[in-house]
């Protein structure tokens, strides 16, 4: 090889090498080794468009708010737990069983919530808005009303009861909310409107809740024991069912109505049950009515009277043997008070606006005569 041609060679190397140094990508040491130009960093592009520079928040939404933050407090979730025994290990477990809502009652410990939240468990725990959680104890519960007390026993300080209202005066239109625990998950708010009045809905016994509230406020699986409130964030239902044929939350919700639990709660923390009057009186059936061939019948029909029982001494009559054999139909009750009687079920409801020991007029018929007395009531045991 010629002299000029290895210059040549040499100088493609060198000019090569130049390159390389100053292009080619450097190592992984070289690069963490080298200085960052602080310049040559990308920059996040800024959004440019029309930003509002606040939010509006209208005057229905901040009444909504200051409602919610003012009411949430009073709250609470609802865990339910069986006690077993593990049948290989032999040790006592607790089992889940299910969870719900509630709300504080008074400054004394006492949460509402429905009857079916904490039916089939025998351990409750309840978590307030704080977070804090308490073992509670069950005080009472009205199966046919759907509701329960329970009692915990946190300091008054961590307590803040809702305040009660009335159903009675409700209006179709008024604003309704919803605050509770749907599918566990706490502090939920929904709203809506008092959709309808008067509903009657079957309780866990079977016998009917009358005067319902139905709200399109949406009441799903976990909400059931939480409050229905009005726009002044009064009490003013129970939410305790759906319906739905899917089981979530179709526009149509049902709370107890406050006028029921403002009755009901305070019976339930003082007796740990429901005292519930009676005129001493076995009625008959349904079932025996179709048996017996009487149909159509508008009152509830008298089976027998309790010896010496309110009914007798004021001077109603059931079912009785004549001299001759035959027997005579007892009294019809068709009215008690300015409430009409036209089954056992309306008898019942219509007993529950008294007290044991008041006096009520009751009308009756007696072989078609129309008869009225005065009855003491007495304490059904």
């Amino acid at each position: 090889m010629k002299l000029h041609h290895i210059i040549f060679f040499l100088g493609l190397l060198a000019i090569g090498y130049y390159f390389g140094e100053k292009y080619l990508p450097k190592t992984t040491e070289e690069t963490l080794a080298a200085p960052i130009n602080e310049t040559e960093l990308a920059k996040p592009v800024a959004y440019t468009g029309n930003i509002a520079p606040v939010t509006q928040i209208f005057d229905t939404e901040r009444a909504t708010i200051a409602l919610f933050e003012k009411s949430a407090p009073s709250v609470v979730y609802i865990t339910t737990k069986v006690v077993q025994t593990n049948y290989f290990t032999r040790n006592v477990e607790e089992i889940p069983r299910g969870t719900g809502s509630g709300f504080i009652w008074d400054n004394d410990g006492h949460v509402v919530t429905n009857a079916h939240v904490i039916a089939q468990s025998n351990k409750a725990y309840v978590t307030l808005a704080d977070g804090s959680n308490w073992e509670a104890e069950v005080i009472g519960k009205e199966d046919s009303k759907d509701l329960a007390v329970l009692k915990i026993k946190a300091p008054a300080a961590k307590l803040n009861p809702l305040p009660v209202g009335t159903s009675g005066d409700l209006k179709v239109g008024q604003f309704a909310m919803a605050i509770g625990n749907p599918f566990g998950l706490d502090q939920t708010l929904t709203t809506g409107v008092v959709s309808a009045l008067g509903r009657e809905i079957k309780s866990l016994t079977g016998r009917p809740i009358r005067n319902v509230v139905q709200t399109d406020a949406a009441i799903n699986p976990g909400n059931s024991g939480g409050p229905l409130l009005d726009s002044s964030g009064r009490l003013i239902g129970v939410n305790t069912q759906i319906y739905s044929p899917s089981g979530t939350s179709a526009g149509i919700g049902f709370a107890i109505p406050v006028d029921e639990v403002n009755w009901v709660v305070p019976e339930l923390i003082k007796y740990g049950k429901v005292k519930r009057p009676t005129i001493g009186v076995a009625l008959v059936s349904p079932s025996d009515l179709l048996r017996m061939g009487i149909q159509n019948i508008d009152g509830a029909l008298v089976a027998e009277v309790v010896e010496n029982g309110p009914a007798e001494i004021s001077g109603l009559k059931g079912f009785e043997r004549t001299s001759n054999g035959d027997v005579e139909m007892g009294d019809i009750i068709i009215g008690v008070g300015q409430e009409k009687v036209g089954n056992y079920d309306d008898l019942v409801l219509a007993l529950e606006k008294y007290r044991v020991g008041d006096k009520v007029k009751v009308i009756f018929l007696r072989n078609k005569d129309k008869k009225e007395t005065v009855v003491t009531l007495g304490e059904l045991m």
